[in-house]
């Protein structure tokens, strides 16, 4: 699952940068500047990929601030959490303990899950980074899941400008290079590692979300 190969400019990789520094050191701003740089809609364009979620148990890779955990398990349904980043572990245990729920939350690669085969009804990615692109991560999906089940990805958001604010995040969005490129011009080598791929535009507010959905054959 991978991008066509291209050189990314300064403005790119000094946004990667600050996103993992954002992830890091930064965690206790991120939920803020979710907020901000969607006008609120962050966890809105999430539900693209929840949605198809089913109530069995599944994973969330890259669990972040735990927002999504703890949406499962009000609802009674079996999550578990994998992150590679201590302070997002942390704040995602003290969200989940402050509304007297739980789960394991597991710090880990996705290229490497410590899972045993067939554990999973469902794994579920939302904006994740590169980790998403590698082929091994692909490959972990397909052990982990049990046969007919799916990995989905909420991989990116367009914009669609609705006003001058709109226009202004669009163009925001463009410049950073945080709009993915169209789905039909990736590269996805999903099918080759025993995942049936769907590529889909998903109407939401405020912008268009892509999401994949690499079912295990």
């Amino acid at each position: 699952m991978s991008e066509p190969r291209r050189r990314p400019g300064l403005v790119p990789r000094v946004v990667r940068c600050f996103l993992e520094l954002l992830y890091t050191r930064g965690s206790w701003a991120y939920d803020a500047v979710a907020w901000i740089v969607s006008f609120g809609n962050w966890r809105t364009w999430q539900q693209a990929g929840v949605r198809l979620m089913p109530a069995g148990p599944i994973l969330e890779l890259g669990h972040g601030p735990g927002h999504l955990l703890r949406q499962r398990l009000a609802a009674g349904q079996p999550v578990v959490g994998l992150d590679r980043s201590r302070q997002m572990g942390r704040i995602a245990r003290r969200r989940l303990r402050k509304q007297g729920v739980a789960t394991p939350l597991v710090r880990a690669e996705a290229q490497a899950l410590p899972f045993a085969a067939e554990s999973f009804d469902g794994v579920l990615a939302t904006f994740p980074s590169e980790y998403i692109l590698d082929r091994r991560t692909l490959r972990e999906a397909w052990r982990v899941l049990r046969p007919g089940t799916a990995l989905v990805v909420v991989a990116g958001v367009r914009i669609v400008p609705r006003g001058l604010p709109g226009r202004l995040l669009e163009q925001l969005y463009r410049v950073t290079g945080e709009t993915p490129p169209a789905p039909e011009t990736w590269g996805l080598p999903a099918e080759a590692e025993g995942l049936q791929l769907r590529v889909e535009t998903i109407a939401t507010a405020g912008a268009d979300v892509y999401r994949l959905t690499a079912t295990k054959r």
